[in-house]
């Protein structure tokens, strides 16, 4: 087969294991989304379908930064997710890492999120 296919299925099956652990617990999902230029962060109510914040990379926060792709973004981006969830009275989700690998970015946001307050 095409390397690529081949990739792309690695990547659904990874996606769909991760997914399926977080659609299985009863708490809210914090859902990262990312693009080579930006970050997306949602946290969302499974049980009733609503979400109840979300941030990224374009809010007006982050205008300041000069790359929005970076690990030092991501690290900024994880506090400013835990004061606006622990604002809003929400202290534990479960990470949804979107079947991204957990390193890098991905790792830095955590981190920093977990140091900001949230249990996950």
């Amino acid at each position: 087969m095409n390397k690529i296919i081949l990739a792309k299925k690695r990547n659904l099956r990874r996606k769909f294991r991760v997914k399926r652990k977080v659609f299985s617990s009863d708490l809210l999902r914090m859902c990262l989304s990312k693009s080579s230029k930006n970050f997306y962060v949602q946290i969302i109510d499974n049980k009733k379908g609503v979400t109840l914040l979300g941030i990224s990379t374009l809010a007006k926060d982050m205008a300041d930064l000069k790359g929005k792709g970076n690990i030092e973004t991501a690290k900024k981006l994880g506090k400013i997710v835990a004061e606006k969830a622990l604002a809003q009275g929400i202290k534990e989700v479960i990470f949804d890492r979107n079947g991204y690998l957990y390193h890098g970015k991905v790792k830095a946001f955590a981190e920093a999120a977990r140091e900001g307050g949230l249990k996950f």
